[in-house]
Parts: C-alpha cells; sequence; structure tokens
C-alpha cells in the first residue's frame, strides 16, 4: 500500500493505559504501511504512547473513562510527504506556553515526555481545542521513495 492511497484513521478510546497497545498496534501498522523502517517506527510509536499518558496524567488526572480522539493519515498533497497524528482530548485545557520538559540536567524519573515527543516528531503543536480541551498534532515526515526500497 503506497501513502497516496491512504485513507485517515479515527478512533475514540477510553483514557485508560489499558487502551495504549491499541493505538500502538494501529501506528505500528501505519507507520509499516507508510515505509517507516522500525527505528522510526518505535520512535513514533513512543511519542504517541508518552502524549496519550501526558493526556490520561494532566488532562483527565487518571480518570480511566473520558475520551480521547485519535486521528492518523498521511499528507501527500504537498512537497512536505508526512505522517500526521492528532490526539484530542476534552479534559483540562493545555495552555501551549507551559507545555515544556524539565530541564535534562535534573536526573530523576519522569517528565521527560515532552521532551521525548519534540525530538523524536519534526513538528508539534498542542492547541486549545473548540469546545474545551487540547489539540495535539505531531507530524513526522514520510521516508522518500529511496529509503523505503533500502528496508
Amino acid at each position: 500500500m503506497s501513502a497516496e492511497s491512504f485513507k485517515p484513521i479515527f478512533m475514540r478510546i477510553a483514557s485508560s493505559p489499558s487502551q495504549l497497545a491499541v493505538v500502538r498496534a494501529v501506528i505500528e501498522k501505519v507507520c509499516e504501511l507508510t515505509g517507516f523502517d522500525a527505528k522510526a517506527a518505535g520512535r513514533i510509536m513512543l511519542s504517541v504512547d508518552e502524549a496519550l499518558t501526558n493526556v490520561i496524567r494532566h488532562a483527565y488526572d487518571g480518570a480511566d473513562d473520558q475520551p480521547i480522539e485519535v486521528e492518523v493519515a498521511t499528507i501527500t498533497d504537498s512537497p512536505a510527504r508526512s505522517l500526521r497524528i492528532c490526539l484530542r482530548d476534552y479534559g483540562r485545557v493545555a495552555d501551549p506556553a507551559t507545555i515544556k520538559s524539565r530541564d535534562l540536567a535534573n536526573v530523576r524519573p519522569g517528565g521527560l515526555g515532552v521532551h521525548i515527543i519534540t525530538e523524536c516528531m519534526d513538528q508539534v503543536t498542542y492547541t486549545p481545542a473548540e469546545g474545551g480541551g487540547t489539540l495535539l498534532t505531531m507530524v513526522k515526515k514520510l521516508p522518500s521513495e529511496k529509503e523505503t526500497r533500502k528496508t
């Protein structure tokens, strides 16, 4: 399947950690179908996993029954061919100006999700969503046909 024929995927999951495996499986398959190698696919899946964990922890204060909408699509109608993953929650609105990673010199567990996401993805934007909540859009440039043929 080429990226040109890829149709967007829409999912609505509960804010339960048990749902993360379902989203990871979808992202993994989409990465395979769009030509990402295993390393790049792993980084994309890690980014999505970190982002969903942040939604559960921060937007929903750990509640496991709140909605999260996931959209996965390829953008192929421009020179910047890419995979776009959007996560939309209805929880506490995240102020984009306050979303940042902790200082990496402060060695301790946790707090690296935002750093991981911004390092692994090419573009990351947080937008207050109409009607409450936050829309997170993560973009990763698709591998070139030359890179895809190598694998």
